[in-house]
């Protein structure tokens, strides 16, 4: 009679053991997925950029400073590795834009090209995509980071080497409100 309930026992363990590694195994690759999809719009981001870095120098010339940060800056993101220098690099690189798209509104007739615009609308939706993805990225962190924390799911994920994986950050200069003036 012992035998059966210590058996029972052990099966228990074991299927609890055996979901929570499986659960743990998916969580992980969803997270893994989220990073991914990160690493595709920014990777379509830095595709776009020499596009319009050439449509833009036929219009302004004079503006090489500029030209020469955001090249820089896209470098910078391109060797990024992990998840902190890449929020890092992609702040910047967003900054960098963000004057380019300043020395644009200088000039009418680049304002009216047809490829200009077509290139800053698919920046402007790459980046919409890349802050819905570090939001999605975000979350399935969460998901995860909580699941391996909860008891009992904490003493298994130490003796199966989960760890937490790291957050997508703002830096704290980004967090800054901005001053409007007029």
């Amino acid at each position: 009679m012992w035998e059966w309930i210590i058996l029972a026992i052990v099966v228990l363990i074991v299927l609890i053991v055996w979901g929570l590694y499986n659960a743990l195994v998916r969580l992980k690759n969803q997270v893994k997925n989220s990073w991914s999809q990160i690493d595709v719009q920014l990777k379509r981001r830095n595709d776009l950029i020499p596009n319009l870095i050439e449509t833009v120098k036929g219009y302004a010339k004079h503006e090489k400073g500029t030209f020469e940060k955001v090249t820089e800056a896209r470098s910078v993101m391109m060797k990024a590795g992990s998840v902190e220098s890449k929020a890092e690099a992609s702040n910047m690189l967003s900054d960098t834009l963000k004057s380019l798209f300043a020395v644009a509104e200088n000039y009418p007739d680049l304002k009216a090209n047809q490829n200009f615009l077509q290139l800053q609308e698919e920046l402007a939706g790459t980046e919409n995509k890349i802050a819905y993805s570090r939001q999605h990225y975000n979350d399935m962190v969460m998901v995860f980071n909580t699941k391996i924390e909860l008891f009992p799911n904490n003493v298994f994920a130490n003796m199966l080497n989960f760890k937490q994986e790291e957050y997508f950050k703002t830096p704290e200069a980004e967090k800054k409100v901005p001053k409007v003036s007029f």
